[in-house]
């Protein structure tokens, strides 16, 4: 079984499991299923807001789609929630993508 459908069978039967739902979305990117993948990343930060980990990955998929204002705001949204939960990890990563985005467009 490829890992999607396995995927897919384990939120069956954990719909609550947002881990497996962040999973599904990295294997949805890497099989270059952007639309299905960003839909996932965005259901689960409507779902839970505090879900730091999708933030960096949903502002990149956004960038790499071309919509700039959107993945700034993104990275916003999680480095205002990294910062709150104070886990520098991913405010670092989410700084970092923020602030290279804003000198490309600077450029």
């Amino acid at each position: 079984m490829d890992r999607i459908a396995f995927l897919l069978d384990f939120m069956k039967a954990n719909p609550h499991d947002l881990f497996s739902r962040h999973a599904l979305a990295m294997e949805l990117i890497k099989n270059g299923e952007d639309a299905k993948a960003r839909g996932i990343l965005e259901e689960i930060l409507l779902i839970d807001p505090t879900y730091v980990g999708s933030y960096y990955h949903l502002g990149k998929l956004i960038e790499r789609l071309g919509v700039f204002p959107d993945a700034i705001k993104i990275y916003q949204q999680g480095m205002a929630e990294a910062e709150k939960q104070k886990d520098h990890h991913a405010l670092r990563e989410l700084k970092a993508a923020f602030n290279q985005l804003q000198d490309e467009l600077e450029y």
